[in-house]
């Protein structure tokens, strides 16, 4: 007797990762066809223009809709949605009263989304960027995803328009997913925020509207190198596209992961979320919540008119750091693979140390210290011999939260003698394609370095 056939279906086996796709995308960043840089930065210039925005600080008496919670003195949505401010009490390491401390911290437990489209044009993909005001940016006005949205946004907790696009990154059908991944964000100044990183490729053509533009990304590469027009989140999402890769770096990724595992393991972060109300070094006044010493930030608040936005008018608090930041790598080139120093950064609002950049600080919060009590490589980058520097430019941070929050981003060439092969305590060197691996993945490139990378990517090996 003839044994029955099998006629079940087979599964199917699929290439775990896309071979064509890192060509796609070198053959993207080499591509400069269409606008220039000027002409893309007069369009953002005439939307300035052409759209009524203003921002206007007030007392936080006058926030509609937000208030001091009599219990806690938290600063509160009255819808319980969109974020609170609240205090924070942050410990790092085994023993976190040694480094220990006091501050405000934004709590925004929902995760949103951060969405570039992508399309073919000629055989090279292009990405749909939004011309964007946000209350906190220089200019207010920047280079932005396609679909930039918390939850309380696309599910209009506001009551405003529809978020233009976000179908694309909602449902699985409209397209073709390039990268994807939850990222964390400013842990100086966010409890444990994360958001939805994405590129996808979108199916069939897609609606134009006079807010948007398809760049490559040469022509995004070359506007990283203007001050404050790339902002941050477009910034954070095409971080995480896949490049081409060496296959040799001075430790292994094996290595690699391994350090920052014994890292963690010994660094700890307790961040425990406080009443606002009584924070030990902080006093909250009619328009601001300061320090007692006028460093690090202050909270404030603004109202906000914007003619092209889901909602026109609103209120809202903000971060306003005081003073400009630095944000640097020191790289060097070891045996023609780019490499930069990366430093474990363990901050009061993450869940792990990540992997940072070589400094990140604003330096007149250190100005009253000596030299050896000021962060490693502080003065490195500070005032760096111009021939060494391969990359600066100014940039915001997200203008959602944070108020001209500008730091200035480097690239910083070093020697033997300025940074060793051999890195001190809590610094690795890593090649700038392993970094570019691992920012395809959770809570292990910080958002300044996920910056520095996108921004090392316009430079020549």
């Amino acid at each position: 007797m003839t044994a029955p056939q099998d006629t079940s279906p087979r599964p199917a086996l699929r290439a775990r990762q896309d071979a064509t796709l890192p060509g796609r995308v070198a053959r993207s960043a080499a591509t400069l066809t269409g606008e220039s840089a000027d002409e893309i930065r007069g369009w953002l210039r005439r939307r300035r223009e052409e759209v009524r925005f203003t921002v206007d600080r007030i007392p936080f008496g006058s926030l509609d809709g937000w208030s001091f919670a009599p219990e806690t003195g938290n600063l509160v949505h009255r819808s319980g949605r969109f974020f609170t401010v609240e205090g924070l009490r942050a410990g790092v390491g085994e023993e976190p009263d040694r480094v220990q401390w006091h501050q405000p911290i934004i709590v925004q437990p929902e995760v949103g989304i951060l969405g570039i489209l992508a399309r073919e044009f000629d055989g090279v993909l292009h990405f749909l960027m939004q011309a964007k005001m946000e209350p906190g940016n220089p200019e207010l006005l920047q280079l932005s995803p396609t679909v930039q949205a918390t939850y309380s946004n696309y599910t209009q907790v506001h009551k405003g328009s529809a978020v233009r696009h976000l179908e694309y990154f909602t449902d699985p059908s409209r397209g073709r997913v390039l990268s994807d991944v939850l990222q964390s964000e400013h842990g100086s100044w966010f409890h444990r925020k994360r958001n939805r990183n994405m590129v996808v490729e979108a199916i069939g053509p897609v609606p134009e509207h006079e807010d948007f533009r398809w760049l490559t990304l040469g022509q995004i590469h070359e506007l990283l190198g203007h001050d404050n027009t790339v902002n941050m989140d477009a910034r954070s999402a095409l971080a995480g596209l896949p490049g081409p890769s060496a296959s040799h770096a001075l430790h292994s990724d094996t290595e690699l992961l391994s350090w920052l595992s014994a890292v963690r393991s010994v660094t700890p972060i307790r961040g425990e979320r406080v009443p606002l109300s009584g924070l030990p070094g902080w006093t909250t006044g009619t328009h601001t919540v300061d320090h007692e010493d006028d460093r690090y930030f202050r909270v404030v608040a603004v109202s906000v008119e914007a003619g092209n936005r889901e909602v026109s008018r609103w209120t809202q608090p903000l971060f306003e750091p005081r003073g400009q930041g630095i944000v640097a790598f020191l790289t060097r080139s070891i045996e023609g693979v780019p490499h930069v120093l990366v430093r474990a950064c363990a901050e009061g609002g993450f869940l792990d140390a990540e992997l940072g950049p070589t400094v990140q600080c604003t330096p007149g919060n250190y100005a009253h210290l000596s030299a050896g009590d000021r962060p490693p490589f502080l003065d490195l980058v500070t005032a760096p011999d111009p021939s060494r520097v391969r990359y600066s430019a100014l940039h915001s941070e997200e203008g959602g939260r944070f108020l001209d929050a500008v730091s200035r981003y480097l690239v910083v060439e070093a020697d033997e003698s300025e940074a060793p092969l051999d890195a001190p305590p809590g610094f690795r060197w890593v090649s700038r394609d392993q970094l570019a691996a691992l920012a395809q993945y959770s809570h292990y490139v910080s958002v300044q370095a996920r910056t520095l990378l996108i921004c090392l990517n316009t430079l020549k090996a």
